[in-house]
């Protein structure tokens, strides 16, 4: 069952918005799909993943390669180009929130010798902003900036709809027809189970991820007001490897991690 579901999700989505693209829409499509694919992906390929004829797509391409938004290397496969990368950085470091933020997570990494995000919510996912590893040497977290993960499933995601799901009734408008993927058998992924893990997150100020979003992973959360002292703009959380910093551990530093954050930690709740 499973297995269904993750097909169901991972590429279904993706041909049937297809159908309905035109024009720059589908540029912009084919655009997202290539980053999806850190090693390249041959024309091939492409035209599969999107469901579309090959000369439709070639054209797409051929526009982002005029743009230098897409290059294609000695084998053939089309990857994201150097004009896009030089957007993307450019735009990341000049984003205040990242600025602010950073230095925060560099010093979280260092006093825990763990993985430090920053993240924002995005409808039923967080995007990371930021990130900070711990010293050189350590075993250090696969995530990425840009990446994206379910927002039920971390801590930093269930920060955030804490402070925006405070009833029931709420949270199940938020679910809607679609289920929450299960990432770990320890996911919440139902409105009672997330609604009671909310309302627990509310009183102590602080969000959990207990091996919910991969085994063997453990993190905590808090809000960070960049923008709004009402409203956090995003959560910080110190993500640890459960056998070298327990969940216990972390939550016992909540007190640390506050002074850390400094005024970026505190609204007028």
């Amino acid at each position: 069952m499973k297995h269904t579901q993750d097909s169901t999700e991972t590429e279904a989505p993706r041909a049937a918005p297809e159908a309905r693209l035109v024009g720059s829409d589908r540029v912009l499509a084919v655009l997202k799909e290539v980053a999806r694919h850190p090693d390249g992906i041959r024309l091939d390929e492409l035209t599969r993943a999107m469901a579309s004829p090959k000369s439709t797509v070639h054209r797409a391409l051929a526009s982002l390669s005029r743009a230098d938004l897409v290059d294609q290397d000695e084998r053939g496969r089309y990857l994201l180009g150097d004009e896009f990368l030089r957007i993307a950085f450019a735009h990341h470091e000049a984003r205040p929130d990242h600025v602010r933020v950073h230095p925060v997570l560099e010093a979280l990494a260092r006093r825990f010798g763990e993985t430090a995000h920053y993240a924002v919510l995005d409808g039923r996912d967080v995007v990371y902003r930021a990130k900070a590893d711990p010293p050189s040497g350590a075993a250090r977290l696969t995530s990425t900036v840009g990446g994206r993960n379910p927002a039920h499933a971390t801590g930093v995601g269930k920060l955030l709809l804490s402070l925006r799901l405070d009833t029931l009734a709420a949270v199940e408008e938020w679910i809607g027809a679609v289920p929450l993927r299960r990432r770990t058998p320890r996911t919440l992924c139902t409105a009672a189970e997330l609604h009671r893990d909310f309302g627990a997150t509310r009183e102590r100020g602080y969000a959990v991820d207990d091996q919910e979003s991969e085994t063997g992973v453990c993190c905590i959360a808090l809000p960070v007001y960049t923008d709004s002292p009402s409203l956090p703009s995003g959560a910080v959380s110190v993500s640890a490897l459960t056998y070298r910093t327990p969940l216990e551990r972390l939550a016992a530093s909540v007190e640390e991690i506050r002074e850390l954050l400094g005024p970026l930690g505190k609204g007028n709740r």
